[in-house]
C-alpha cells in the first residue's frame, strides 16, 4: 500500500513538471509576474496594517472605491464571457464584450480618482498619516497594474473589431493559436487583479 501511494505521488509529481516544461515561456513569465505583484502588495497591506488605520469616527472609506468594487467585479464577469465566446467564433459578440469591459474598467479607475478625492476633502493627504500615505499607494499601484492590462485590451479590442468585418481575417484569426493563448493571458492577469483588489478593499473596509 505504501509503495502504490509512492508512485502515485510520484506520478503527479512528474505529470506536474511536464506541465511546467510544457508551458509557453510567456505564460511562465505572467506567472511569475503574478506571483511577484502578490507579494509587493501583501507586503505594503501587512505595513498598512500596522499603522492602525483610521478607526475614527469623522473618517469613512471614500463611496467611490464601493463603487468601483462593484465595477471591476463586473467587468471580471465580461472578461470571463469572452474566452466561451471566442470558442464560439462569435466575433461581432466578442468585440462587444471586449469593449464593455474596457468601459467599465475605465470607470473604475476614474472612481479610484473620485475616491482620492474624497480623501483629500476628508483630511487624508499622501503625505500626512502613515495609514494615508500606503492607501493612497496602494490603490495607486493597483490602477498603475490595471492599466497595463487596459492596454493590452485596448489593441485586442481594435484588433478583434478589425477582423470581426472580413470572414477570411475572422477564420485566421480564430484558428490562431497564439491569440488564443493571448486572450486566455489577458484573463487570467485580469481576475487576478480584480479578486486581489476584492480582498484588498475587505481590509481597507475594515481598517476604517
Amino acid at each position: 500500500m505504501d509503495s502504490d501511494k509512492k508512485n502515485k505521488v510520484g506520478s503527479r509529481q512528474l505529470s506536474a513538471f511536464k506541465q511546467i516544461e510544457r508551458m509557453h515561456p510567456i505564460r511562465m513569465l505572467l506567472y511569475l509576474s503574478m506571483v511577484g505583484i502578490g507579494v509587493l502588495f501583501l507586503i505594503l497591506l501587512i505595513a498598512f496594517i500596522r499603522t492602525g488605520g483610521f478607526m475614527t469616527e469623522d473618517v469613512q472609506l471614500p463611496k467611490f472605491f464601493s463603487v468601483g468594487t462593484i465595477l471591476l467585479l463586473l467587468s471580471s464577469y465580461t472578461m470571463s464571457r469572452i474566452p466561451g465566446i471566442y470558442k464560439k467564433d462569435k466575433l461581432h459578440k466578442m468585440t462587444r464584450y471586449l469593449g464593455g469591459t474596457l468601459v467599465l474598467s475605465l470607470l473604475f479607475v476614474g472612481a479610484q480618482l473620485l475616491g482620492w478625492r474624497e480623501m483629500t476633502a476628508a483630511g487624508i493627504t499622501f503625505t500626512g498619516k502613515a495609514s494615508g500615505t500606503y492607501l493612497y499607494l496602494i490603490s495607486a499601484l493597483h490602477i498603475l497594474h490595471l492599466v497595463g492590462g487596459v492596454i493590452f485590451l485596448f489593441f485586442l479590442f481594435l484588433k478583434t473589431a478589425h477582423v470581426a468585418a472580413d470572414s477570411v481575417r475572422s477564420l485566421i484569426f480564430i484558428r490562431d493559436p497564439y491569440r488564443h493563448l493571448q486572450l486566455s493571458m489577458l484573463a487570467g492577469y485580469w481576475h487576478f487583479l480584480d479578486f486581489m483588489w476584492l480582498g484588498l478593499y475587505l481590509v481597507f473596509l475594515f481598517m476604517f
